[in-house]
């Protein structure tokens, strides 16, 4: 394999600094021998090594065209999607560029963008479908590029207002013992939904934006007895739902609204013996027209890396002894499975 990198693009913008996205590639490819010199870069070896170490670098320099830099996790993030399509776990119907490079949102000088194949998934799924279940494990974006999807839907007056909710569902403390009014006791459950806000508007705004109603962050009990017209809808944390509260839930949806449900299965903080309305919804909605259910995995935390292994580690400890939210079957189990509530 022979590749030359254009002259207008420094090389230091390839290889990395110190050459750390080069060493990336070779630790992902350890049968292919790669040579630069100069601009050129060649590979000998394993064929198929040499083949998609080539497309690799074929998809570098789209997305450095497009202005963004490569980052070392985005290089491994495409050696990973372009390995899934060599295998055929992927169609290969959507190329690492055209995952790393969709924006959703800049806002502050940075830009929201899907780092991961089923990220683009999703947040296309989000566009085409009104109603849209976003399934995974903690740190895979999943509340994180919905919020970001209806900030876009707000800026470019798709919808007239944004409404964020989730259950005030305890997790091992009592709301009755925490100091406060009624709104003190709930704001910390709604607390990540006003940093992931912070993140995407100018934060001088949004007391102005809640305070006119064009965006409302609310307990999942306040939304009963609604009909929500022309607004974004993000339920959060929709694990901690009872199925009464679910159904409840999207039986609120109005005209002109799209609705995005967030959550992880694995981390339900329900009594004991209570099922979850997110786990019951899949058996109910399951090929319903323009619902659309988007299942997201470790491979798509954007966390550190190490959460992605912890999140596997859950996995197969949960396969090998059989979980009941959280606690071994048969054993007596107190309380739901706990873990990062943030997305």
């Amino acid at each position: 394999m022979q590749f030359t990198v254009p002259a207008q693009h420094p090389m230091v913008t390839v290889l990395g600094s110190g050459d750390a996205l080069l060493r990336v590639i070779e630790r992902a490819f350890p049968a292919a021998d790669i040579h630069v010199r100069g601009n050129e870069i060649s590979a000998v070896g394993d064929p198929g090594d040499v083949a998609l170490v080539s497309r690799v670098f074929d998809e570098m320099m789209l997305v450095l065209r497009t202005g963004q830099p490569m980052t070392e996790d985005a290089v491994e993030r495409s050696i990973a999607m372009l390995k899934a399509s060599d295998n055929g776990t992927s169609d290969g119907s959507e190329t690492p560029a055209q995952v790393l490079t969709q924006n959703i949102l800049s806002s502050r000088g940075r830009t929201i963008r899907p780092k991961t194949l089923n990220q683009k998934r999703y947040v296309d799924a989000i566009d085409k479908h009104t109603i849209v279940f976003g399934i995974g494990p903690a740190g895979t974006g999943k509340t994180y590029l919905a919020m970001a999807k209806a900030v876009q839907a707000l800026q470019s007056k798709q919808v007239n207002r944004i409404i964020l909710t989730r259950p005030a569902v305890e997790a091992g403390e009592r709301l009755g013992f925490l100091p406060g009014t009624l709104y003190e006791k709930i704001d910390p459950y709604l607390r990540p939904l006003y940093d992931a806000l912070h993140d995407m508007l100018d934060p001088d705004s949004i007391p102005r934006l809640m305070a006119a109603g064009t965006i409302e962050v609310a307990p999942l009990a306040y939304m009963r007895g609604r009909t929500l017209n022309d607004a974004f809808i993000i339920l959060d944390e929709a694990q901690n739902t009872s199925p009464e509260q679910m159904k409840m839930f999207l039986t609120r949806l109005g005209f002109d609204s799209k609705i995005v449900i967030t959550g992880d299965v694995t981390q339900v903080d329900l009594p004991n013996g209570q099922k979850s309305g997110l786990r019951q919804v899949q058996e109910i909605l399951e090929g319903v027209e323009d619902v659309h259910f988007s299942r997201l995995s470790s491979h798509d935390v954007v966390r550190h890396k190490l959460v992605g292994r912890i999140v596997d580690a859950y996995e197969q400890y949960d396969s090998k002894y059989g979980t009941d939210n959280g606690a071994p079957r048969g054993g007596r189990g107190t309380s739901g499975a706990k873990g990062t509530q943030g997305k």
